[in-house]
């Protein structure tokens, strides 16, 4: 790694340490455990981490050899072997993180922007046929980030902060701290719905089918499924 000292141990955890937590690195990881591959997709995810910092611990990523950039005309980044076998060691440290580290769903550090991109990628678009328009609304979120649109078609989801022009088949509003909160796992999609602290209207059909392709974290799918073990990736353009 280009700016990491070495502990100076031959410990294995000392050596894995030097490579995968340096500062955002985890975070980075996390992106492509979950599907992201190129580079504005992995910083849609860490965008408070400066695109040059991002970059360089990219480069520092594919020298260790955790993951490999395709020379294409729109290079992806990929994990290695060395890389998906850190899949099961990402998800659970998510996992301890959900079990153990309460203080941070009191904090301030929702964010409907990242919150709404893990949303993107998780919509199981196979269930979803023809051209869907879901809107989404978050009462709480500043006036900029309060509205969001995912337009579902040809098995693919696309975000937009602006009305793509569509008539909305499903309107979903929340705070951004109850979505996410059922997002990660803490609070039951159900509940918040009977509650009405998730409100839907629209498509009955979408509707009643929610629980199938509005599909939670991948932290919180793989810590109630009870296996850490068996993470399958995420196929290209989830």
């Amino acid at each position: 790694m280009e700016d990491v000292a070495s502990y100076g141990q031959f410990c294995p955890v000392a050596k894995a340490a030097e490579i995968i937590t340096t500062r955002w690195t985890p975070l980075i990881l996390r992106e492509m455990v979950c599907g992201s591959r190129r580079f504005n997709e992995i910083h849609r995810g860490v965008p408070l981490m400066s695109r040059t910092l991002l970059s360089r611990r990219l480069r520092e990523l594919e020298s260790a050899g955790v993951i490999r950039k395709t020379q294409a005309t729109s290079p992806e980044y990929l994990l290695t072997e060395m890389g998906e076998e850190l899949r099961p060691v990402i998800i659970a440290l998510g996992a301890w993180g959900l079990k153990w580290v309460e203080s941070a769903y009191d904090g301030d550090e929702w964010d409907a922007g990242v919150l709404m991109w893990d949303i993107r990628r998780r919509i199981d678009v196979s269930l979803i046929d023809g051209r869907r328009v879901l809107q989404f609304e978050y009462h709480d979120a500043p006036a900029a980030m309060r509205l969001w649109w995912l337009v579902i078609e040809n098995r693919s989801a696309d975000l937009c902060q602006k009305d793509p022009g569509h008539d909305v088949d499903l309107y979903i509003g929340a705070s951004v701290r109850k979505m996410a909160r059922v997002w990660i796992g803490k609070e039951s999609l159900a509940q918040a719905i009977e509650a009405e602290d998730i409100e839907l209207h629209g498509d009955r059909d979408l509707i009643q089918s929610m629980k199938r392709w509005f599909k939670l974290a991948v932290v919180a799918e793989v810590t109630r499924s009870g296996s850490l073990l068996v993470i399958p990736p995420v196929a290209a353009g989830s």
